[in-house]
């Protein structure tokens, strides 16, 4: 399937995949991945902290996830994302299988857990993940594995897509808790 994004004012066509990844890129710009990383366990628990459970787990439309399903998600992320980071390490040019986000959230019941215990889950888990992403070598982010949607990724990669996918997600959160909250 092809996509037309919008980048610096033009159009540019791209598959899916492309397209998904080149909007991640977009959000971290110039930022290093690192910084991004290191602050979203405290924005999410900031967000938990200042908004109410109800205004969490309210779907801000029909199909929509709530702001905690979307922690949910990122805790799902963190997970997989330090699963892969740590198979592209220790194995020559491994395969990397997506997840089917929407059933990840709906089988696992996320809107049903407490928002504090899924920025606990996140903290810990991001805590373990930064160990790894900080140690890196050059030579370890040129390492690659091949993913089934987008093909081939380096580690490099990995990391940049990573603090998009939160930049993304932190977005949405505030998104959707505006339009509760209003």
């Amino acid at each position: 399937m092809t996509v037309v994004l919008r980048y610096r004012g033009r159009s540019v066509s791209a598959t899916t995949a492309e397209a998904y990844r080149q909007n991640l890129l977009i959000l971290v710009g110039d930022r290093d991945p690192l910084d991004v990383l290191s602050q979203t366990a405290s924005i999410l628990d900031h967000v938990v902290c200042t908004k109410g459970e109800t205004v969490l787990r309210t779907r801000p439309s029909p199909g929509a996830w709530t702001p905690n399903e979307v922690i949910g998600h990122l805790v799902d992320s963190e997970w997989v994302y330090g699963y892969r980071l740590r198979l592209v390490l220790s194995e020559d040019e491994p395969a990397i299988v997506g997840t089917r986000q929407d059933l990840w959230v709906q089988r696992q019941r996320h809107n049903d857990r407490a928002p504090s215990e899924q920025v606990s889950l996140f903290g810990a888990l991001r805590q373990f993940n930064m160990a790894v992403w900080r140690r890196l070598s050059s030579a370890d982010l040129t390492r690659t594995g091949r993913h089934n949607e987008r093909g081939e990724e380096s580690v490099a990669m990995m990391l940049r897509m990573h603090a998009g996918h939160d930049l993304s997600h932190l977005r949405q959160i505030d998104r959707a808790v505006r339009a509760v909250s209003t």
